[in-house]
């Protein structure tokens, strides 16, 4: 018995043909195809990198030339621990040092201004939480608005759920960036795009929140007492927090560890484009796998939503160690903050007091990155006797 096939549009119509000599045949074409690409790449001096993968003999020779600064220019020579060739992003491998440090410079610059251009649609979010500043732009929604069910819908789930679905999108651009930076591995590019990531969260959400809405108009009204409008507004905004920590917190968590995106991706290719046993294992592929403390002190009742949410990231996250220095920074803010607050709350004589409390936490980040961090980044010349 044979097996045959129509050579048509994804084998809807065209000529019936014996599918074992069709594809033998396919084969051979692009074995020919390959060897002249090869001949051609070979003989083309623009198709080789200045760039090299080199062995050793011993893990010693690899820890010492990878620590090391090969040449007295330190331009000319570049090395570097070699990712794995699965995690290698080919298309920045030869990219030119000066080059390296433009690129670094305008994806600064464009990180800068993409932070604040997204401060006008979480604005635009957080001024749901103010039915009546929303009254008074669209007074026509008044009737619906003032309904009982509709009105704690929308001061209490949609604004939560509106900013995440504002940030889903953020990621894919965040990557791009990232390659364009240049790195050379893909769990590098992952990296850095989460701590862009991360930034975008402090200022937009956190940030963001805090001087928008009825927050902002405090602002237009009190811009000499910065310190004032902070203590007023923090408070105000914590109803939108604990509706974000379940939505995104919560539901966040959850979802990393069930990716349910990963899974319909996957039903999705075996359906219709798996064919071999490689096609099947790529498809299979799963890839690679700071609030609370503000309001810890400025209003308690976060503190179970906080707990539940730690706690279940601590299962999901705890093998992610590269939040410890995101850590230290949401701890150096919620300590001025709360000093910022008691400046308001008639608790003035106890501001000093706390200043102490910054300069320990940036000293023990000081330790801990002079410490630490080394047996992250270097490989101990004693391990590779």
């Amino acid at each position: 018995s044979s097996f045959r096939l129509q050579t048509g549009f994804l084998g809807l119509w065209g000529k019936q043909v014996d599918s074992i000599e069709y594809y033998k045949h396919q084969i051979n074409v692009l074995e020919k195809r390959m060897a002249l690409e090869r001949q051609k790449i070979l003989k083309d001096s623009k198709s080789i990198l200045p760039v090299a993968f080199v062995s050793f003999k011993s893990r010693w020779g690899a820890a010492v030339c990878a620590q090391t600064q090969q040449s007295r220019n330190p331009t000319l020579w570049l090395t570097n621990w070699a990712p794995e060739p699965r995690d290698i992003y080919w298309r920045n491998l030869a990219i030119p040092f000066v080059s390296l440090t433009i690129r670094k410079l305008i994806i600064s610059v464009s990180v800068f201004a993409l932070v604040f251009f997204y401060m006008i649609p979480i604005a635009f979010v957080q001024s749901l939480a103010n039915l009546e500043g929303l009254e008074r732009v669209a007074p026509f929604l008044r009737p619906v608005i003032e309904l009982h069910i509709i009105k704690s819908f929308l001061q209490g789930f949609l604004p939560g759920l509106a900013l995440k679905v504002f940030l889903y999108i953020l990621p894919a651009i965040l990557m791009i960036m990232s390659k364009i930076e240049g790195f050379i591995s893909v769990s590098s590019l992952e990296r850095r795009s989460a701590a862009k990531y991360y930034y975008f969260i402090l200022v937009n959400v956190f940030l963001g929140s805090i001087i928008t809405g009825t927050a902002f108009q405090q602002l237009d009204s009190f811009l000499h007492q910065i310190p004032r409008t902070i203590g007023v507004s923090i408070p105000m905004k914590a109803t939108f927090f604990i509706t974000y920590i379940m939505v995104d917190g919560w539901a966040g968590v959850a979802a990393e560890i069930l990716r349910l995106k990963p899974l319909v991706i996957f039903h999705l290719k075996n359906l219709f484009l798996v064919k071999t046993e490689r096609d099947r294992a790529k498809a299979m592929d799963p890839g690679s796998v700071a609030f609370g403390l503000v309001y810890a002190v400025v209003t308690p009742v976060l503190l179970p939503f906080i707990l539940v949410f730690f706690a279940f990231a601590f299962l999901v996250y705890r093998h992610q160690p590269h939040v410890h220095s995101r850590i230290i920074a949401s701890l150096l803010i919620a300590q001025l903050l709360l000093m910022g607050l008691l400046g308001t709350k008639k608790a003035a004589n106890s501001t000093p007091l706390l200043a102490i409390l910054p300069i320990l936490t940036f000293y023990f980040h000081h330790y801990c990155k002079h410490r630490f961090e080394p047996a992250f980044r270097k490989y101990p010349l004693e391990a590779s006797e």
